[in-house]
């Protein structure tokens, strides 16, 4: 466990409560009256400065931190602690207008303007020394203050610049990785279309296409932008730390963000950090919300900081509805039973003007007698009833993989059978079986260490790297148990097919090979019937099957492929593999998931349990959520204890009111 973060979490006595707090939009004659409110609210934590760069650095090299300073001064006087961030995701007028070659060019050459967000090219050699220079300048004004407990580096790290000095940057990335052009050239399969390079200042960031683009190009286009930005991440890091080193220093990550492999940017933070707004209008959305949440637990192995949600509505969909009573502190226990050690909020005060007006706040527009208020405040002071849960780890028999190759090379480099695949929203579909039958699940990456697992999901892994497929195949010869979905295994890291024969890298896995991918027609369905007798119905994708060790659970007895295999199950070493070649309904692919993962004998933490009910366990404190405004639930829990958040003996079952929740401390 970081011992920075163990140290945060002793400071604050338990969970981290409150949100972004943005003084400088205010005359300070409200400061007074923030921190009243906060206090009241059972604010422990305020995130100060996020865009505050041309309040802090008005003019080149004039600072003002008088303001900071009244500010810092006056929160540490009422027990609130700060995270003090960077203010470099927003970069002052003075810098873009005197120097335009801080802003990114989009992909189509027009340049990206000042007035927005984001409005820096990450790989802008001004851009990061003023950068650099900003949070070295606070660093040393603030490093040794009382209220200083995180150090919070920029802010939803984004911008994707295709300029001169991306162009420049990319090729000293690519020097890098193959070392010479022949690699290069051999990697990016330049043959194809006469695109062999004999130069280095030939290559370029991918241009839009106006037809079609080389495929392995875009692919490392994406790998080097996300580490571009992680250097510019590094940089400001590494500026903060040499003034104090107990500190905590981490960014906000963003919910299913493609620009960025988080699985590279985790370990060089002491904690995973999440900026995630489910849409209170869509139902299920609380499905999504529990993978991120997974996800930011699974890429540290360890507790992580919910950063950033909304008190109620946001502002940036089509219909911004407001969360419902209760809805709020559910979303948010849903976090911690997750894993997370915060509930922050974007943002303290409702801001008057901006963009951003009608996003909710903690404090409203209306004020503290709001709704939304008196719920943010109730539970802030209810929080402390499981302070006791803070720091406490998670474990899981399942895995499902996640990773961003993978989701780049099936959604970014075109080319393929079909071309409207949607990662997040495959893994989604697998994950759901899951959480509703209440299995803990931890996402993994092509790097993870599985040997901790019983069973792993790999869902659409069309691209995977050899040491993934040696992994996979030492864990199932080990006696775990792998499913594998449809047109998975096909290329290698430089996005080339694997030869001999479909799917080349897990051939040996599932025991079969594909000749041919068959992607569905509009509105096209296929019947599968079980090995029992059973039959769904499948679409979207089919695959000419041909088992060679593998046997048959599923044959399709519809369409072109009548009588050919549409899963097979194959024994390898001690374990099994399920290979699932098209897409299935929703309950046959559960009752799919949840057959292999009963058959790996992996537990789920409640028995019987409705779906609308949602389990977790950290360590010994067992979370159940009832998600349903209109149904109880009474649900039977694994032992005896006691329900920390209203003190009553539990025995063997709890009951949950409509959008309830119980935090059992079991015996």
């Amino acid at each position: 466990m970081n011992a920075r973060m163990a140290a945060f979490r002793e400071r604050l006595g338990g969970f981290a409560f409150g949100g972004d707090y943005n003084p400088e939009q205010w005359d300070p004659a409200v400061w007074k009256e923030d921190v009243e409110l906060m206090r009241r609210a059972g604010v422990n934590l305020v995130t100060v400065g996020v865009f505050a760069w041309a309040s802090l650095e008005p003019s080149p090299g004039e600072f003002t931190f008088g303001w900071l300073d009244d500010v810092l001064d006056l929160l540490h006087a009422a027990g609130i602690s700060v995270d003090l961030a960077t203010p470099t995701t927003a970069p002052p007028v003075w810098l873009s207008h005197g120097h335009p070659d801080v802003l990114p060019v989009m992909e189509d050459g027009e340049t990206f303007g000042f007035g927005n967000r984001l409005h820096f090219d990450p790989t802008s050699p001004r851009y990061r020394s003023h950068a650099v220079r900003i949070a070295d300048r606070l660093a040393s004004r603030y490093s040794q203050h009382p209220a200083l407990a995180m150090w919070h580096i920029s802010n939803e790290y984004g911008p994707t610049s295709y300029g001169p000095h991306a162009a420049a940057a990319f090729r000293v990335w690519l020097r890098r990785r193959y070392a010479d052009l022949d690699a290069l050239n051999d990697a990016w399969y330049t043959r194809f279309w006469g695109q062999r390079y004999t130069d280095w200042e030939q290559v370029a960031p991918p241009e839009v296409p106006r037809s079609w683009s080389n495929p392995a190009r875009r692919l490392d286009f994406k790998r080097f932008i996300s580490d571009a930005l992680l250097e510019c991440f590094i940089a400001e890091r590494d500026a903060v730390r040499r003034y104090r080193d107990d500190i905590p220093i981490l960014t906000n990550f963003m919910r299913f963000y493609r620009h960025a492999d988080y699985w590279r940017w985790a370990p060089h933070e002491d904690a995973a950090a999440l900026d995630i707004y489910p849409d209170p209008g869509r139902p299920g959305s609380h499905v999504s919300a529990a993978l991120n949440f997974d996800l930011m637990r699974s890429l540290r192995g360890e507790p992580w900081v919910l950063m950033e949600q909304a008190a109620s509505a946001v502002s940036q969909w089509k219909v911004n509805n407001v969360k419902r009573p209760g809805r709020m502190r559910l979303g948010s226990y849903q976090a911690i039973a997750h894993g997370a050690d915060s509930v922050l909020f974007f943002q303290w005060r409702a801001g008057r003007g901006g963009h951003e007006r009608f996003h909710s706040a903690m404090l409203p527009h209306s004020g503290p007698a709001a709704r939304t208020f008196l719920e943010v405040a109730a539970l802030g002071n209810e929080l402390p009833l499981i302070a006791a849960v803070a720091g406490a780890p998670s474990s899981a028999d399942v895995a499902v993989l996640f990773d961003w190759d993978a989701w780049w090379g099936l959604e970014v480099t075109h080319g393929l059978p079909r071309n409207d695949f949607d990662y997040t929203a495959i893994v989604e579909s697998a994950y759901r079986p899951l959480f509703e039958a209440h299995y803990a699940v931890d996402l993994v990456s092509f790097g993870s260490d599985l040997s901790r697992y019983r069973i792993l999901v790999v869902p659409n892994a069309y691209l995977v790297d050899d040491g993934f497929v040696a992994a996979v195949e030492e864990f199932a010869a080990a006696g775990g148990t792998v499913v594998v979905s449809f047109f998975s295994g096909v290329v290698d890291v430089n996005n080339q097919v694997r030869q001999p024969a479909y799917p080349g890298a897990f051939r040996r896995l599932i025991g079969a090979y594909i000749d041919e991918y068959w992607p569905a027609r509009e509105g096209e369905t296929f019947e599968v019937e079980f090995a029992d007798g059973t039959t769904a119905i499948a679409d979207w994708w089919q695959e000419s099957l041909h088992p060679e060790t593998a046997t048959v659970l599923g044959t399709y007895t519809t369409g072109d492929l009548a009588g050919r295999p549409a899963l097979i199950r194959n024994d390898h070493g001690s374990g099994c593999v399920v290979y699932i070649g098209t897409r299935l309904e929703p309950a046959a692919l559960r009752d799919t998931l949840l057959s292999a993962v009963r058959a790996a004998g992996a537990a789920p933490v409640v028995e019987g349990a409705p779906p609308y009910v949602e389990a977790a366990r950290r360590d010994r404190y067992l979370f159940l959520l009832n998600h349903s405004d209109a149904r109880a639930a009474t649900v039977t829990v694994p032992g005896p204890g006691r329900d920390l958040l209203t003190g009553a003996a539990v025995t063997d079952a709890v009951d949950l009111p409509p959008l309830g929740v119980a935090v059992v401390e079991l015996s």
